[in-house]
């Protein structure tokens, strides 16, 4: 089932001067267990589009339907759809406010109504799948580092157990191995869970490497919508809405004029590793 997005438009202060249509037509499905890549210059309407997709904005026109259920029917409760669309905010560690680890990430279980017991168990298991360990439950979650606290500002979501979990830019200000650890933390929790992932990046490395599907918006449209191959294929197009492939793709593509014997629609440097060993070897 998943997210089914129809006709969706949007438009910021509709009534007066400052008016901007920030969606235009957009129209999207989403299906369970989809990891996706969502990308596009400042200003694109990426986060415009993933605050519609847990109803924190409602769209001036068209449909949203969430497991065949439409989100706007006067009978649905945006509390059912919250807890089953997880949404992590650039910086999620500025929402930390509890007293130790354990008790901020109980917040969310015991919003949706559950005992102290059934939160601290959501709780303990949330933090094992994003790596934090016993020892860090008494502690204060602004003695943590950037990434541990960025870990545990996730793991808040996860304790809802969502089926849908959004992550805005989850690496933005963290250091190259604190952006890899969050990123694999990430792409484990996809294949341990099936859950559906959706990575708003401005990293075009990132999403080649572990997304399966990128969804690219420019001036409030899905302009592309495709696997990460196909998409940084078009790499002229991406440059034109202020975007590009990954670097490795373009070094790979100057050698591919050099080796013809090498492919150039490679987007991760694992690819080009394997790409450069195989012609070595048989060129032996």
């Amino acid at each position: 089932m998943g997210i089914r997005l129809e006709h969706v438009n949007y438009i910021y202060s509709p009534d007066n001067a400052f008016r901007k249509q920030a969606l235009r037509d957009v129209n999207l499905e989403i299906q369970d267990g989809e990891f996706i890549g969502l990308i596009g210059h400042t200003g694109s309407g990426k986060s415009t589009l993933i605050q519609h997709l847990n109803g924190l904005l409602r769209a001036t026109s068209g449909q949203i339907y969430y497991n065949e259920q439409n989100i706007y029917d006067d009978k649905y409760r945006m509390i059912d759809l919250r807890s089953q669309v997880g949404l992590v905010f650039q910086y999620p560690e500025h929402q930390l406010f509890e007293m130790t680890v354990l008790k901020d990430v109980c917040y969310g279980p015991k919003n949706l109504g559950l005992d102290d017991d059934a939160a601290v168990e959501r709780a303990k298991e949330a933090l094992a799948m994003v790596g934090m360990t016993e020892k860090d439950y008494s502690k204060s979650p602004f003695e943590l580092s950037g990434g541990q606290k960025r870990r545990v500002a996730i793991a808040g979501v996860l304790a809802m157990h969502p089926q849908v979990i959004v992550l805005d830019e989850p690496t933005a200000g963290l250091d190259p191995k604190g952006r890899n650890d969050i990123l694999n933390q990430i792409s484990a929790l996809h294949r341990q869970t099936g859950i559906t992932i959706i990575l708003v990046s401005h990293s075009m490395e990132d999403v080649a490497k572990y997304v399966d599907r990128i969804i690219v918006m420019n001036r409030g449209e899905v302009f592309m919508d495709d696997t990460p191959k196909e998409i940084f294929r078009q790499s002229e197009a991406l440059e034109r809405v202020g975007l590009a492939a990954p670097q490795v793709t373009y070094v790979m593509r100057q050698l591919h004029k050099i080796f013809p014997e090498l492919p150039e629609d490679v987007t991760t440097v694992e690819e080009a590793k394997e790409a450069l060993l195989h012609c070595l070897e048989a060129d032996k």
